[in-house]
């Protein structure tokens, strides 16, 4: 039996007990306590990557709470759950926050982040913090362990979807576009990938580092996936993305998600180099940060995107 022919007997989906589906605003406001979470684990801790997992944690918060992801945080390992795995493993204290939030471990282990025996480690350790799918970091790896899982699931007759953020950087790396391929060619529809678009990597931004990975949706569409187009702070977008993928058929999809790296905040934006790639606020500017971030309690984004999502959108 190849992975082409084999045949999947589809499980009754799970019931809403395992979906985790909070309202919008709901939803908003989530993102918005997280991100003070991001903002004082990485503070504390003296280092991390507070502005590229501010980034994701819109995104990841609607795939969590909203409805869309099937988990059990007392039994992590359930074999029909979702699966996620964060392969820009640099945005861990997302991850770590989203997780705490959820209910896999005390949310008062944030503080330990990256200290010495601490399992809140700088970048995400599967071996040691329940729901932790991959261990990631090594950039470029994540979708092709993505797919990996995905593939399983038809081999192995399960009904789970598998989710994967990748970083617009991370994407310099030949093993994102091998993935892709092969995702395409073997019709992985229980597989969905997230761009976090923000514009910038470690050393500089995208279009001066790699200015060749625009067009992006050109790109994975060319590959043969089914690509959707969002505003990534915009919480309407976001579900609406999320739900879409799972309805989209003999093709994996990409949601690209146009973000702002630090979420729009001051200290963040004042720095036209990397948006402090790595670096944790002082005491001072996270005072400034967190101030800026109380205005943002219900917010939806820049309004600064059309979104692409549904075939219709495609071709008014």
């Amino acid at each position: 039996m190849t992975l082409q022919t084999a045949t999947r007997e589809k499980p009754v989906r799970a019931t809403d007990q395992v979906l985790h589906k909070r309202a919008i605003p709901d939803l908003q406001e989530t993102a918005w306590r997280l991100s003070r979470d991001i903002l004082e684990m990485t503070t504390e801790a003296g280092s991390g990557h507070p502005s590229s997992s501010l980034s994701a944690i819109d995104v990841l918060t609607g795939l969590y709470f909203g409805g869309v992801l099937r988990y059990t945080p007392d039994h992590p390992e359930w074999p029909e759950r979702d699966r996620f795995i964060l392969s820009k493993g640099h945005g861990a204290p997302a991850l770590y926050a989203i997780l705490a939030e959820a209910g896999y471990f005390d949310k008062k282990m944030l503080a330990t982040l990256r200290q010495i025996g601490s399992p809140v480690e700088g970048h995400p350790n599967m071996r040691a913090l329940p729901g932790i799918e991959a261990s990631t970091g090594s950039l470029g790896q994540g979708l092709s362990i993505g797919l990996g899982h995905a593939l399983a699931a038809r081999v192995d007759g399960l009904d789970y979807r598998v989710y994967t953020m990748i970083g617009d950087g991370e994407s310099d790396e030949g093993q994102i576009w091998e993935a892709a391929m092969c995702a395409a060619k073997y019709q992985a529809e229980n597989l969905t990938a997230i761009l976090d678009y923000n514009q910038f990597q470690q050393t500089a931004s995208v279009q001066r580092v790699m200015p060749s990975l625009a067009p992006v949706v050109d790109k994975w569409e060319a590959f043969g996936w089914y690509v959707m187009e969002i505003d990534g702070h915009n919480m309407t977008q976001i579900m609406d993305a999320l739900r879409a993928a799972t309805t989209v058929s003999q093709q994996p999809q990409m949601i690209i998600a146009h973000t702002h790296k630090g979420r729009g905040l001051s200290p963040f934006e004042k720095d036209d180099t990397n948006r402090k790639h790595g670096e944790a606020l002082k005491e001072e500017a996270l005072a400034t940060a967190l101030a800026e971030l109380d205005k943002m309690r219900y917010w939806n984004g820049f309004g600064d995107i059309t979104p692409v999502i549904t075939p219709d959108d495609k071709n008014p």
